[in-house]
């Protein structure tokens, strides 16, 4: 809370799987090795920063983070559900795809109804409490969320960084 209390805004980084024990699951095959101190870390910042009201950008993992701090669950293989790879293509590679933005949302304004995204995950948010779905991929898959009573805090499921359009950092650096 004390380094929170410092900043004006938060961006929670993509990185590898959050720790399926973290929100009572059992490991998938596909987890990668867990990192116990990021994870502490991160979901003690998604908790203070959510209760300061402060901006946050969640990204990839940081969506995440942010789900799980929240009380939510992850879905830990993308792959089995929707049986393609158009997520996370290859070790290092990112792949594109289109989504849809939900009407009315802070993120629809930011974006539009549709964007092509760049993306690199194989896992994604199931369950959101306090979110609301802001996007979604056309094979079902939840790609954004944001806090509809929070004055900015936005999560997305791709890779904005590796983009063209910095549209969700303006957004962001303007709150």
């Amino acid at each position: 809370l004390e380094i929170v209390e410092r900043l004006d805004g938060v961006i929670l980084a993509g990185g590898v799987d959050v720790a399926p024990e973290l929100y009572a699951d059992e490991r998938h095959a596909s987890v990668q090795a867990s990192r116990p101190d990021r994870d502490s870390t991160e979901l003690a910042i998604a908790r203070a920063t959510a209760g300061a009201d402060l901006p946050v950008l969640g990204i990839c993992r940081g969506m995440q983070v942010m789900a799980v701090a929240a009380g939510g669950l992850l879905e830990q293989h993308v792959p089995d559900r929707v049986g393609h790879d158009e997520h996370s293509p290859a070790p290092a590679t990112y792949g594109s795809h289109p989504v849809r933005t939900v009407a009315g949302t802070r993120l629809a304004g930011i974006l539009g109804e549709e964007a092509d995204v760049p993306s690199y995950h194989h896992q994604s948010v199931l369950t959101h409490p306090g979110y609301a779905a802001s996007a979604w991929a056309d094979d079902g898959t939840l790609e954004a969320m944001e806090d509809p009573d929070a004055f900015f805090r936005l999560a997305v499921q791709w890779h904005p960084e590796v983009g063209t359009a910095p549209r969700l950092f303006r957004a962001l650096i303007e709150a």
